[in-house]
C-alpha cells in the first residue's frame, strides 16, 4: 500500500467510526449537548463533513456542485455544529456521504504532491498540497471521532467502537466501576483532596 492508499484508509475508517456513533440511538440523544460547548453527535458529522468538502473540494480546486446554506454569512453560529428540528439524520447522513465519496474521488484524481490553496489561513500558510491535506483530515477526523466516543459514553455507556473492540478492555459494570475508582483515588492523592487547587 503506497502512502496515499494509507492516508485514504486511515480518513475512511475515521470517517465510518465517526458516523458509526449515531446507530441505534434516537433522535433526542444524537443532537443533546451534553458539555457546556453544544458538542453533539449528529453536529460532529455534520461538522466534519462540511470541512472534508471544504479541503477535499474548494481547496483543492475541485468545488462540490452542491450549496452547504450552514456555511453561509447569514446562517446560524456554528451551524455546522449542530442540527436544526428541521435538519433530518438522513439529510446529514447523506450530506455525510457526498461529502466522503467527492473526497475520496478528489484523493484518487490527484497526486499527492498536487497543489491546493486554503483561503482561510494565514498568509504564509495557504498554498498546501494534497499530501497535507489529508495529514490534516485524518488528525481533523480523528480528534472529532475521540470527541464522540466521550460524548457516545455519556449517552449510553458503550466505549470505542462497540463489542469486540480490542482497544477497549473486557470489563462488567464492577470493573469498570472499579477501575474509576482506582483513577479517582488517584486523583485525590495527587491532589491533596477533592476539589483541590493545585
Amino acid at each position: 500500500m503506497d502512502e496515499k492508499e494509507t492516508l485514504q484508509r486511515y480518513l475512511s475508517r475515521q470517517r465510518a467510526d465517526l458516523l458509526a456513533k449515531l446507530d441505534g440511538l434516537g433522535e433526542y440523544d444524537i443532537r443533546r449537548p451534553l458539555v457546556p460547548s453544544g458538542t453533539n453527535l449528529l453536529g460532529l458529522v455534520k461538522h466534519v463533513a462540511s470541512v472534508q468538502l471544504g479541503y477535499l473540494g474548494e481547496v483543492m480546486g475541485r468545488p462540490a456542485d452542491r450549496d452547504v446554506p450552514w456555511l453561509s454569512d447569514t446562517s446560524e453560529p456554528e451551524a455546522d455544529l449542530w442540527a436544526t428540528a428541521d435538519e433530518t439524520r438522513e439529510a446529514v447522513v447523506e450530506f455525510a456521504r457526498y461529502s466522503a465519496a467527492h473526497a475520496d474521488a478528489t484523493v484518487a484524481t490527484l497526486d499527492l504532491d498536487a497543489p491546493g490553496f486554503v483561503p482561510w489561513w494565514g498568509a504564509g500558510r495557504q498554498e498546501v498540497t494534497l499530501h497535507q491535506i489529508l495529514v490534516h483530515l485524518c488528525v481533523e477526523t480523528a480528534r472529532h471521532a475521540g470527541h464522540a466516543d466521550l460524548v457516545g459514553e455519556l449517552i449510553d455507556g458503550r466505549l470505542g467502537n462497540g463489542p469486540g473492540d480490542l482497544n477497549v478492555p473486557d470489563r462488567d459494570d464492577t470493573g469498570w466501576r472499579a477501575h474509576h475508582d482506582r483513577v479517582e483515588a488517584a486523583a485525590l492523592a495527587a491532589g491533596g483532596g477533592a476539589g483541590a487547587v493545585g
